[in-house]
């Protein structure tokens, strides 16, 4: 696959890696996803907006520069904006790959952090050189006015070009929640929403505070995808249960909108109304309670994202899916190409036996 290196939400030859319910690969153009949605279906998609959360500055104690990456925060209220879970870097920007960014200056808690306008506290560092807990100083306006203001997207090195605001927010962006863009939802547009309508199948939000991606360490990065806060909405949560009762598929645009459903869901397997947080790993041993089908972007083996499609299909498939991805060159990251997969149903251990008897 080739890292996709122009901030294009909808760019006019993307492609689109179908998985079907049976492990057939199907390729096709991205603007016929909808081809593949059925009567009754429901697809759904994160309404999270992108913050500015890469702030840089510097290290009170030492004078160090350093890079902040607002990467988790506590709730979805948005009064409640002073406490985030942050990634720290040393001097530089995203024009070094993050596997090469330098450490900052050692963190210990109490430790002030200088960046722009604002003023944050390391409350507690969490077992990483990178990793802290860290509380902005002021009131709620002035925290989300300094962001604002003195923000800039998450960005990779694969974009060369500076990122603007609206690169990373997707068509139906709300409230901004998100810490780097619910990249699945580019593939949404008004025509897109129609096109849903007219097949006869519906469309509806969740908002769910999307974490970041990478940390540029293997270690950290293991840990990932951070507990993220997430909303069901009264609305959404009938729709589901609507559709789950008629026939229809719940179509989840990206794995964020994924875990906020599976963890809704985990008290009685029905994806309820309200808010959480998701904590949950999701993979290859992970039974999905709601959701019957994935768009997504194309990933790598070893990343989170990747071991979340492990929930859908068996490892051969994906396998098979990635060499396919390869060979067509498809784009990868968050402005690259895209995958759908539908989940094949989970057999019972006597379907396995009968089936294992009839192959005999």
């Amino acid at each position: 696959m080739i890292a996709a290196s122009a901030p294009v939400h909808r760019a006019r030859h993307a492609k689109l890696l179908v998985v079907d319910r049976n492990a057939r690969i199907i390729h096709a153009p991205r603007s016929s996803f909808t081809d593949f949605l059925g009567r009754f279906d429901v697809v759904v998609a994160n309404d999270a907006a992108t913050l500015p959360a890469s702030l840089a500055g510097f290290h009170e104690p030492t004078g160090e520069a350093i890079e902040v990456r607002l990467a988790a925060s506590r709730s979805l209220e948005r009064d409640d904006v002073a406490h985030f879970v942050a990634i720290v870097f040393g001097p530089g920007d995203f024009r070094t790959r993050t596997e090469n960014r330098r450490l900052p200056p050692p963190l210990r808690h109490g430790d002030r952090l200088a960046l722009g306008p604002l003023h944050a506290i390391v409350e507690r560092t969490l077992d990483h050189p990178r990793l802290v807990a860290l509380r902005f100083e002021g009131s709620v306006a002035s925290i989300w006015e300094g962001i604002s203001q003195h923000g800039r997207p998450i960005q990779y090195a694969h974009v060369q070009t500076p990122l603007a605001l609206w690169d990373v927010w997707t068509p139906i962006a709300g409230a901004p929640f998100a810490f780097e863009p619910p990249s699945a939802g580019f593939i949404v547009d008004w025509k897109t929403l129609a096109s849903i309508r007219d097949r006869g199948a519906d469309f509806v939000t969740i908002t769910h505070a999307a974490g970041i991606s990478s940390t540029g360490d293997e270690a950290l990065d293991r840990r990932l995808p951070f507990d993220e806060p997430y909303r069901v909405s009264a609305a959404t949560a009938r729709a589901l249960r609507r559709a789950k009762g008629i026939g229809g598929r719940i179509v989840a645009i990206g794995t964020t909108v994924v875990r906020a459903l599976e963890h809704s869901a985990l008290i009685d397997g029905t994806a309820r109304a309200g808010a959480g947080i998701a904590t949950q790993r999701i993979g290859a041993a992970t039974p999905l309670r709601v959701v019957d089908a994935i768009v997504s972007g194309t990933h790598e083996p070893g990343t989170s994202h990747y071991e979340l499609l492990r929930a859908f299909v068996d490892d051969e498939t994906l396998r098979r899916a990635a060499e396919e991805l390869d060979a067509r060159d498809y784009q990868t990251h968050e402005f690259g190409d895209s995958i759908f997969i539908e989940r094949r149903p989970r057999c019972s251990a006597r379907t396995k036996r009968a089936e294992r008897l009839l192959a005999a």
